[in-house]
Parts: structure tokens; sequence; C-alpha cells
């Protein structure tokens, strides 16, 4: 261990995709993010997408296909968590449009949460802190 303590800053979820177009316009449209996806132009390799404080990177694998682990914990599995403040107006805005997984509640801890699931499997959980 290095005797100064170094700072680290925020941890980014890496997800791997097979379509990087395709969940860059889902984030986009659905979710509100903007994306720098590389190359600048198709078929793209890797891409970062941006919303609020919000990163979320995406490497592409040919054929990848997620596997389906929410159903083997009691509770689901998550791929990530997200805090935020304007939770019902972000359900309200979205859950005609996306895959719901777990609908808008309040959690025994106090927080107000609902889990979607993008177009590739990945489950976001999206909350925020009870009043």
């Amino acid at each position: 261990m290095p005797d100064k303590n170094p700072a680290m800053g925020r941890a980014v979820p890496v997800f791997t995709v097979a379509d990087i177009g395709v969940t860059i316009d889902w984030y986009q449209n659905f979710l509100g993010f903007w994306s720098d996806p590389f190359p600048p132009d198709p078929p793209y390799v890797f891409a970062m997408m941006f919303r609020d404080d919000i990163e979320i990177m995406l490497q592409r694998l040919e054929g990848y296909e997620k596997p389906d682990d929410y159903k083997r914990r009691p509770g689901g599995v998550w791929d990530v968590y997200i805090r935020m403040e304007g939770v019902k107006e972000l359900y309200d805005a979205i859950r005609n449009d996306v895959t719901i997984v777990q609908p808008l509640r309040q959690q025994p801890y106090g927080c107000w949460e609902f889990e979607v699931k993008d177009p590739n499997g990945y489950v976001l959980v999206f909350s925020e802190p009870g009043e």
C-alpha cells in the first residue's frame, strides 16, 4: 500500500452489448442520455453515455447475450443502482414505454425505487430517499 492515501473518484458501470447503436438509441429516447461512441460512425465498438452525474460505458461483443440472473436471488440481481431526485416523475414519464421489472414502491428502508430492464437485459434501479 502506498504511503499516501490516493483519492478515488467514482465507479462507472461497463455493459457488454451486441449492438451499441441500438443501446444508445434506447438510453437516449427513454432515459435522456447523450452519447460519445467510437468510432464516430457505426459499427461502434465502444461508447460512453451520460446524463447528469451518471456515466455508463458500453463495449461491443459480437453476438453477446447477457444471462438473465434476475430470478436467481430473492429481490433480484441488479446491474446499476442510480440515486436520484424526481424518481416518481421519471417513473410516470417512462413506465408505459420500457420494460418495468418492479414498479415504483417504497422499500422497507425508506427509499422509493423502481426497476427497468434495458434492451440488453441489464437491470437499472432508480432510487430516491423517502420523505
